[in-house]
């Protein structure tokens, strides 16, 4: 069943259009799986770690899926966390970006009322925590009728943050026909019954989780009192000198006093934690991926949410106390066929955590000595140096994909009674403009966005500078992020 390349795929062009400049290319075992039965409509049950390229694997085939002239959304995912569904978000859109397929993220301590008008817009695919996907259905602002696709991510996620009964009402709510997708990384009893009362007949696919813990990861421990950590988190740093780096602590007090301790010695690092505003969590990890600082300080809530394909090294500052948490923290490094370290820490008192993980794992943890004073010293120079230069992102691949985008906007909307095809046909008639260039259209009271693709935004923008829509002069600029 397993192809040897994305182009095997009865996928459209406009979807491997978009997979080649994401740089997919071979397929990773859960998508050589997954792909060609979600192509067939079928039911699946899913066990794979994270970073095993899941969200690919249920990405390309429901992008490939949804009919672009449908106005409501025929796709729901949902996800334990809201850092997780604004990353599907953005592999959606990414892989769907040449077939136009809108894509929302709805999750809570958001406003509802944007929300809401973003889902009066065409949806294809709506991302979503159960509480605020609930919220909508409750409030009739989340139409279900044309659901044909629902996928529930990291199933056992969901449990352990007790939104199970949340999910069944979702569940109850949707079309009997549509197809259903489950992804867990573990299987406990009420994750297999959910399957089997809402599921019909699903096939059953499991990807040995040692691939993503062993094969790409190199693995280490040293044992350290609770008073060094400080210092031998600097000592390995130094030694270690990372491109990108995430530190795992337990409580957000350790992530703020870890981030406190590596901020005044000069590093380039940013905290991240539940206590922190929203905004400020989400501009944080745009701010990692796009390469603005090398250490990230994080409690296991990052570890659900960050999709970057270089981060060369894991340190587990705090044993976490979850045996399935060492493997979504670990996961985060190794990714995209690239090599990682992941590093953990262990006083003395914490054998028992590490004897469970290693349980977990299939493996012995290797011990590793603390570096030498004497290894410090010589590697202080390359580290300084490094210190000082801006990290280079090799594989940010929302960043390759808008690059040639350009984002306009125009001065009416729906006041003016203009609709996509009105933007659609005016633009289409440039010369050297095609149907294809044109983008995702978003249309508000007042105002619309236009994407325009293929490097052509400056040709589009000048043209409509002189342009009339439906008869109207709309000024047109550059619209900001």
């Amino acid at each position: 069943m397993s192809e040897k390349s994305f182009a095997d795929y009865q996928v459209s062009d406009e979807i491997k259009q978009a997979l080649m400049l994401l740089k997919y290319n071979t397929p990773t075992e859960v998508q050589s799986q997954v792909i060609p039965l979600a192509l067939e409509n079928k039911d699946l049950v899913v066990k794979a770690q994270t970073g095993s390229g899941k969200t690919a694997a249920f990405g390309i085939p429901i992008a490939d899926k949804v009919e672009w002239l449908e106005n409501k959304p025929q796709v729901l995912i949902l996800t334990p966390t809201r850092e997780l569904a604004v990353q599907v978000r953005e592999d959606i859109t990414n892989i769907g970006r040449f077939k136009r397929v809108k894509a929302l993220a709805i999750y809570g301590r958001e406003p509802f009322k944007p929300q809401q008008d973003a889902l009066k817009q065409k949806t294809h695919v709506v991302v979503g925590t159960p509480g605020r996907v609930l919220d909508h259905i409750d409030r009739d602002t989340l139409p279900l009728e044309h659901i044909k696709y629902l996928i529930i991510d990291e199933a056992d996620e969901m449990l352990n943050r007790g939104f199970i009964d949340q999910v069944e009402a979702i569940i109850n709510e949707l079309p009997s026909s549509r197809v259903t997708m489950v992804f867990s990384a573990t299987f406990p009893e009420d994750i297999k019954k959910l399957c089997h009362d809402y599921m019909h007949e699903p096939s059953h696919i499991e990807i040995a989780s040692t691939g993503i813990t062993a094969d790409t990861i190199e693995h280490a421990l040293i044992e350290v009192k609770e008073g060094d950590k400080i210092p031998l988190l600097k000592d390995l740093t130094v030694i270690e000198n990372p491109d990108s780096c995430l530190i795992f602590c337990r409580t957000k007090e350790n992530v703020d006093s870890v981030y406190s301790e590596l901020d005044q010695a000069g590093y380039a690092c940013q905290k991240l934690h539940g206590g922190l505003e929203q905004e400020k969590r989400f501009a944080v990890m745009d701010g990692f991926k796009s390469g603005s600082f090398r250490y990230l300080i994080a409690t296991d809530v990052a570890a659900r949410g960050i999709d970057v394909d270089d981060v060369s090294l894991v340190i587990n500052y705090d044993v976490p106390l979850e045996t399935d948490a060492y493997v979504h923290r670990t996961g985060r490094t190794g990714r995209a066929g690239n090599k990682g370290r992941a590093i953990t820490f262990a006083t003395p008192y914490e054998g028992k955590f590490i004897r469970e993980i290693e349980n977990y794992i299939n493996f012995a943890l290797p011990t590793m000595e603390p570096p030498a004073h004497s290894e410090v010293v010589s590697n202080k120079d390359a580290f300084e140096e490094k210190q000082r230069s801006k990290r280079i992102v090799k594989n940010n691949k929302t960043a390759r994909m808008n690059q040639d985008i350009l984002k306009l906007h125009f001065n009416g909307g729906k006041k003016k009674k203009l609709r996509a095809v009105d933007f659609v046909g005016t633009i289409a008639k440039i010369p050297g403009i095609t149907a294809e260039d044109i983008g995702i259209i978003t249309i508000h009271e007042q105002m619309t966005y236009v994407e325009i693709l293929n490097g052509k935004g400056s040709i589009v923008m000048q043209a409509m500078e002189n342009t009339t829509i439906k008869g109207k002069k709309l000024r047109v600029s550059k619209a900001r992020k």
